[in-house]
């Protein structure tokens, strides 16, 4: 049971720490969303864009009421890397890297190198 309801069609009940499953993923997911977007009504329609859910959905997830699933999940995964993170940490997959992280690093890397250079052999050494 879920809430006091039974599951549909199979008529199987959920073990009983799906609930407190439940509300630490709608946490993690608050926690993540508050995190990258704010906590602003602008951040809710960023998020209604990104996802199409309605505005009660959304506010939900902001919340920590509950938490996104299926196809709101991964249109969230699509323009979140914290929500992407997010939920391969609580899947207990390996964590992969993502792009816009490895340019960040790579670019970083960059400004160091040059920053190195010049402090090592500056610019200005000419007779």
């Amino acid at each position: 049971m879920l809430g006091g309801k039974m599951l549909p069609k199979a008529g199987r009940s959920l073990p009983a720490d799906a609930e407190v499953f439940e509300a630490d993923y709608a946490l993690l997911i608050a926690e993540v969303l508050r995190a990258e977007l704010g906590d602003t009504h602008q951040a809710l329609k960023l998020l209604i864009r990104w996802t199409g859910a309605n505005e009660r959905t959304a506010k939900n997830w902001m919340a920590a009421v509950n938490g996104p699933s299926g196809e709101h999940l991964l249109r969230l995964m699509r323009y979140s890397d914290g929500v992407f993170e997010c939920v391969l940490r609580a899947s207990g997959r390996r964590l992969i890297v993502s792009d816009r992280k490895l340019v960040h690093v790579r670019d970083s890397l960059r400004e160091t190198a040059t920053l190195l250079s010049d402090l090592i052999e500056p610019v200005d050494t000419k007779y």
